[in-house]
This record gives structure tokens, C-alpha cells and sequence, in this order.
């Protein structure tokens, strides 16, 4: 099979290299910054931007939520099926 990324570089105009789950925790970061957030079910989502600003948004089922994202909270986060787009 051949890889399209192969001798690509990684860019944030390029799409994510990979999707990872996302366990809200009110006290780490994400492992990487995610590019966006993908939503399976829908609710209030919880985060801190990569610019370091939280913000509480509603989201519905199978959202894309295309914003940095340093650290997703536990608290005030009803929403589940959370994954993170980034670039590995």
C-alpha cells in the first residue's frame, strides 16, 4: 500500500495523522494538542484552549469541533465518545 504521508510534512494546513481517545481529567493535558475534537454523543464540553482560555460550549452528536485543545475537564463535561485529531 502506498503511504500519501510518507514524505509529507507534518503541517497544521494538512489534515490529523491520527485520532485518539480523550478521557476529560481536570488536572492533565492532553498527551498531544489536539487539532480539533471529534463528539460521538452530544452535551456540554469542557476544555482549555491552546491559547489557554476555558471555554464551556453544547455540542450535539458527531460534532467536529475544530478548535486547539490543551486539556479537556472532567468537571461540566457531560459529553462522551470524545477523540482527539493531532498530529503524531
Amino acid at each position: 500500500m502506498t503511504n500519501p504521508f510518507a514524505s509529507r510534512a507534518l503541517s497544521l494546513s494538512g489534515p490529523a495523522t491520527d485520532i485518539v481517545p480523550v478521557t476529560p481529567d481536570d488536572a492533565a493535558d492532553l498527551p498531544d494538542i489536539a487539532l480539533s475534537l471529534y463528539i460521538e454523543t452530544g452535551g456540554m464540553l469542557s476544555f482549555e484552549t491552546v491559547a489557554g482560555h476555558e471555554r464551556t460550549v453544547v455540542v450535539a452528536d458527531f460534532t467536529i469541533l475544530p478548535v486547539g485543545v490543551r486539556r479537556v475537564a472532567a468537571t461540566g463535561t457531560t459529553a462522551t465518545g470524545l477523540h482527539a485529531m493531532v498530529l503524531a
